[in-house]
């Protein structure tokens, strides 16, 4: 990969990588867990690069990688995250430490989105990130109705959890 593109790279990856620490609090319980998810999602948004059009903005196309990654894994794994070695990749990323203070208060959202299934979550995490219906089906690879539909039952889904 020549030069400019892996300058390309770093760069939307430090100005969107909010998005993977948000993905990675969601699927993981740990933060030894968090920072393997956050590597092995970063590997592979390295690898999809070059394959990137541009058709969608870099932070939808993060997003929908991202999620894949974690759902993928989480599914593998059920708790534990293997990732690959990152000795290969040449160029350094400055990661910030992942502050959640501003999020605190939705720690008992967050733990009740955690109860939902994979899709659920993944649905409601772009809500909360305001994404429009049309982002998220493009993101989740479903019709707009569709993204309508499964939103309306995760909000049930998540009264149901928060006032039993």
């Amino acid at each position: 990969m020549n030069k400019e593109l892996e300058h390309s790279f770093v760069i939307q990856l430090e100005k969107n990588q909010n998005i993977a620490h948000k993905i990675c609090r969601l699927y993981t319980n740990d933060q030894d867990s968090h920072n393997d998810l956050f590597q092995e999602i970063t590997i592979q948004l390295w690898r999809a690069f070059p394959k990137f059009r541009g058709d969608s903005k870099f932070s939808t196309w993060m997003y929908r990688v991202a999620l894949n990654t974690a759902i993928t894994l989480y599914r593998k794994s059920k708790r534990q995250i293997s990732t690959q070695d990152f000795e290969g990749v040449s160029f350094k990323i400055k990661a910030e430490e992942y502050d959640d203070t501003i999020e605190q208060q939705l720690k008992l959202m967050y733990g009740a989105v955690k109860k939902l299934n994979d899709i659920d979550k993944a649905l409601v995490f772009l809500y909360l990130e305001d994404k429009s219906y049309r982002e998220i089906s493009e993101t989740l690879g479903i019709t707009e109705v569709n993204a309508r539909v499964k939103m309306n039952r995760a909000k049930e889904k998540l009264r149901k959890i928060l006032n039993p």
